[in-house]
């Protein structure tokens, strides 16, 4: 008598059936795309809540009594406090979920603008604005995974993504006009305002329209346990190592580069960043910001590295045009933001790039797009003057903005999801964002130092420091043209077609348990992503 069958306990991973050779969806069309457009307004707001005070600035210095110095921690305290936060909030989505992290980050960054909008104080703003950064940071890695949630087919998905990352690219230059027309004909209160008149409804609004979402870690219990599962002591370290960073680059101007008020935080900041990156090797790799074997995956590193340059191109034009234009030329404040227009179309005219990269390898997209952004720089250095605008600037802002969206596009909403296990896309997209804000806080602070720096010599009638501003972003944009060109690896990219049907299995939110239990026990050359 033959013994009765073994029952397996085995869990097998959920099999995605096809139907006629696509992923179903899970989700009627108007749903989905109403959806789409909801988190694209959060992403739309994000990048207006920043680009917004670039207009509002000159009149935030005269209001609140600020220097110019001063101004730029307007900027930076959102951007250090969202690009160090995200490192977290991905993991946020994943103990709890990316519904509810999405609608508390939106509701948050409502309720803060609505006290930012009746400031009189320069501290509190600043303030003000680096919880706003906190809260905002939420908002960006939940929104993409549900994205990717939401939208189960590949093709689709990818097209979902590329719409998400053209909104926050024409927020950049929307958020100047939109805050040029409040400054202009009501008061800079009003941008932020506007934040919480858009915000607000939006939260409210998911909260019956986003389907419910499980938490990818459903055994992390009970609820203080899952804060012991954030890295709030690294992204700390990281936070306070930035700001250190930030201060002793806008002080080197004015106090001088050897001087102790800039050496001595610039020295401490750079110990920690080293201490917080010996801090992910010695905790459990599940729960670090930044898991060590994340820069193991196919051309990571490389394309961080490149995450990095985007919004630093866009926040040097903003921050030097902005200044230039208002400051020198003295054009009014609606026709500085209308002069940049240009970006704003090109920019959300070349998000739709993305199917290229199922004909061309991004490698060489990557590189076309940075090669135009040389040429464009090399453009905007030679336009000493008001009349440069059509024969210099125009063209550069065109060539500039074509050239940054291609790189962006290329190397963040596609590239990442295919050099990285899917469920692995919060945490690998709150990097990436983490990167572009990064960028651009150090960009602006760089910048910014560079221009001044000059000016004390030379005069603020000239176009010197600008100038100088503008080279120096040129030997950056070459030397990330330089590093794609010798270490990204073409023969390490996984078609995207190969994922298709595990889309839904392995996406946030689908089976990530199976991700963190794995990977406290796997060396980074364990961890591999298969192409099947």
């Amino acid at each position: 008598m033959l013994p009765p069958p073994k029952v397996s306990t085995t869990v097998l991973s959920p099999a995605q059936t096809l139907v006629d050779g696509r992923v179903p969806q899970l989700y009627s069309t108007a749903r989905r795309y109403t959806l789409l457009i909801i988190f694209c307004f959060a992403q739309f707001l994000d990048a207006v809540n920043n680009s917004a005070l670039f207009s509002a600035i000159p009149s935030l210095i005269v209001a609140l009594d600020i220097t110019e110095s001063q101004s730029t921690w307007i900027i930076s305290a959102f951007q250090l406090t969202f690009a160090s936060f995200l490192l977290i909030s991905g993991r946020l989505s994943d103990v709890y979920n990316p519904k509810i992290a999405f609608i508390s980050g939106i509701a948050g960054l409502g309720v803060i603008s609505i006290g930012a909008g009746f400031v009189n104080d320069k501290i509190i703003l600043i303030v003000l604005r680096a919880l706003s950064g906190v809260v905002a940071a939420l908002t960006i890695p939940s929104a993409l995974t549900l994205i990717v949630n939401v939208f189960t087919e590949p093709s689709e998905q990818d097209r979902a993504i590329a719409a998400f990352g053209g909104c926050g690219a024409i927020g950049n230059v929307l958020g100047l006009v939109i805050g040029a027309i409040f400054v202009e004909y009501a008061s800079w209160r009003w941008v932020f305002w506007f934040v919480a008149l858009v915000a607000i409804p939006i939260a409210a609004t998911c909260l019956f329209l986003i389907p419910p979402q499980e938490p990818a870690l459903e055994g992390v219990e009970p609820q203080v346990a899952k804060w012991k599962t954030l890295d709030i002591v690294g992204v700390s370290i990281l936070t306070v190592a930035l700001i250190l960073f930030i201060f002793s680059i806008t002080s080197g101007s004015t106090d001088g580069w050897g001087s102790a008020a800039v050496l001595v935080p610039l020295i401490v900041s750079i110990f920690m960043v080293v201490g917080f990156f010996y801090y992910e090797t010695i905790i459990p790799p599940s729960k670090a910001a930044v898991p060590p074997m994340t820069w193991f995956f196919p051309n990571f590193s490389v394309l961080f590295g490149t995450a990095l340059l985007p919004y630093f191109w866009w926040t040097t034009i903003f921050s030097t045009y902005t200044n230039l234009w208002q400051g020198v030329y003295l054009w009014s404040v609606i026709s500085s933001a209308v002069h940049m227009i240009p970006i704003g179309v090109m920019s959300f005219s070349t998000s739709f790039t993305g199917p290229l990269a199922r004909r061309i390898s991004p490698k060489y997209l990557i590189i076309a797009g940075e090669s135009l952004m040389v040429l464009a720089t090399i453009l905007l250095a030679l336009a000493d003057g008001p009349d440069k605008y059509w024969p210099y600037v125009f063209p550069g802002f065109v060539i500039g903005s074509t050239g940054t969206m291609l790189t962006f596009t290329h190397t963040k909403y596609h590239r990442i999801f295919r050099t990285s296990p899917p469920a692995m896309a919060g945490t690998v997209g709150a990097i990436f964002n983490g990167a572009l804000q990064l960028g651009s806080a150090v960009g602006i602070a760089a910048v910014g130092s560079i221009t001044s720096s000059v000016q004390e010599k030379v005069g603020t009638d000239t176009y010197a420091g600008q100038r100088a501003s503008f080279w120096f972003l040129l030997g950056i944009v070459g030397l990330e043209l330089l590093a794609v060109l010798v270490f990204y690896r073409v023969d390490a990219e996984v078609p995207s077609e190969a994922r298709a049907p595990e889309a839904k299995a392995d996406a946030p939110g689908y089976g990530n348990e199976r991700l963190h239990e794995k990977l406290d026990s796997k060396t980074p050359g364990e961890l591999s992503v298969s192409p099947v």
